[in-house]
């Protein structure tokens, strides 16, 4: 039977605190917990664009984003794929208080990165959207926290 460690604690607080669809993938051979949520924008004026596959699409807009929880010294990865790659040490993990404070940082991301969709949609000049992580302010947020009890890397 698995002891799902701060899988189980992530999963209660994205519940509480970020108003998004999303999924978590627990990837047990490479030590990783990926997180994928989606934003949706109407494209009302059907403006053009081109997807991730080269299409040109003028519908309503699906963005999937993904987020990598990680094992510093055993995961395997491209940075590039994420949003945000974020370390653990598997027996120390995450305390409720960072996964808590996490998933509300990430809900803001979030938010923001459906407000700037709407205005790539609406800029007739603009020509790429990109979802951003502030990861300065997300440390500073972070810096403030007490941190109580850290729940482990998953077990099984």
């Amino acid at each position: 039977m698995p002891k799902y460690g701060f899988l189980s604690v992530l999963h209660e607080e994205m519940d509480k605190h970020f108003h998004y669809d999303y999924a978590l993938d627990w990837n047990k051979k490479n030590h990783a917990v990926e997180l994928s949520f989606i934003i949706e924008a109407q494209n009302a004026a059907g403006v053009e664009t081109v997807d991730d596959t080269g299409q040109v699409v003028s519908e309503d807009l699906a963005l999937e984003e993904f987020v990598l929880f990680y094992n510093s010294s055993k995961s395997r990865f491209k940075q590039e794929d994420y949003l945000v790659a974020l370390p653990f040490e598997a027996k120390k993990g995450y305390s409720r208080e960072f996964l808590a404070y996490f998933a509300d940082f990430l809900n803001e991301v979030a938010d923001q990165g459906l407000s700037d969709l709407m205005d790539f949609l609406a800029d007739e000049e603009a020509v790429e959207f990109a979802m951003v992580w502030n990861e300065e302010a997300f440390e500073n947020g972070r810096a403030g926290l007490e941190e109580t009890e850290f729940y482990p890397y998953p077990r099984y």
